[in-house]
């Protein structure tokens, strides 16, 4: 039996997605196909500020059901399309990292803009596990070369003392305390312009490919919207008028 993906809103602005497929939470085909339906609900909502997306139970999510891929291997690629969706959701995706994140939960983890985790959090890059490759691009753009070689060659689990310590993870917390403090960030993100947010998502997702040529052309293209729209002047006369301003995002 398939799990489920539940959606919930914890905030104004902010929605949890609970991935719920015990005892690990794998993304086979069913469950990936149930995730990208939950992920095109909550984009069709033009208030959706924020995502955070964990596990229940002990696991974040253990990646793509093996027993199920087939022999030319199209269950991957199906996958890899779940990540790349993720990836580009135009609102901020925090990974809040209950437990086990392995292979391409791992990846998932790493689709998403923000990870922190509970200090029972562990991470393994499992391709050299099961005679696959995972988190080989985005692994080391995020840490650095060197340390994600160390994760991506042996497969041994790391914990999340590690993992922060690796610059994988900008927070660790109690386990009791993890789905607190990722609403808590969700709904700073959702108290900013929402697309200022927005673009400086899809800047600093291109910004390592990019010369510095290349770079301020991008930036300055973003800027011109951004200074033409209603938020930006509505934070304008907020700050002249010492009061919070409020953001429609247009």
């Amino acid at each position: 039996m398939s799990g489920e993906v539940h959606v919930e809103p914890v905030a104004p602005g902010v929605v949890k997605l609970t991935i719920d497929n015990p005892p690990m939470n794998p993304l086979g085909v069913e469950m990936r196909e149930t995730f990208m339906r939950a992920l095109d609900q909550v984009e069709a909502d033009d208030s959706l500020r924020c995502l955070i997306v964990t596990g229940k139970g002990k696991a974040f999510c253990s990646g793509d059901d093996l027993k199920a891929v087939g022999p030319q291997g199209e269950d991957l690629a199906g996958f890899a399309r779940l990540l790349d969706r993720l990836e580009a959701s135009r609102a901020p995706v925090i990974a809040a990292v209950n437990g086990w994140c392995v292979g391409g939960g791992f990846e998932l983890a790493l689709c998403c803009d923000i990870r922190i985790a509970s200090r029972e959090a562990r991470f393994v890059c499992a391709g050299v596990n099961v005679g696959l490759m995972a988190s080989t691009y985005r692994l080391p753009r995020l840490i650095g070369v060197s340390r994600a070689k160390a994760m991506l060659l042996t497969g041994l689990p790391h914990d999340a003392e590690t993992a922060e310590r690796y610059g994988l993870t900008t927070g660790l917390y109690a386990p009791d305390d993890l789905m607190e403090a990722a609403v808590r960030l969700a709904e700073r993100i959702a108290s900013r312009a929402p697309l200022s947010v927005e673009a400086s998502k899809r800047t600093a997702n291109r910004a390592p490919d990019l010369s510095p040529e290349e770079a301020n052309k991008m930036l300055a293209g973003e800027l011109r919207t951004l200074r033409k729209s209603n938020d930006h002047k509505a934070a304008v006369a907020a700050f002249r008028e010492r009061r919070d301003p409020e953001f429609t995002r247009s």
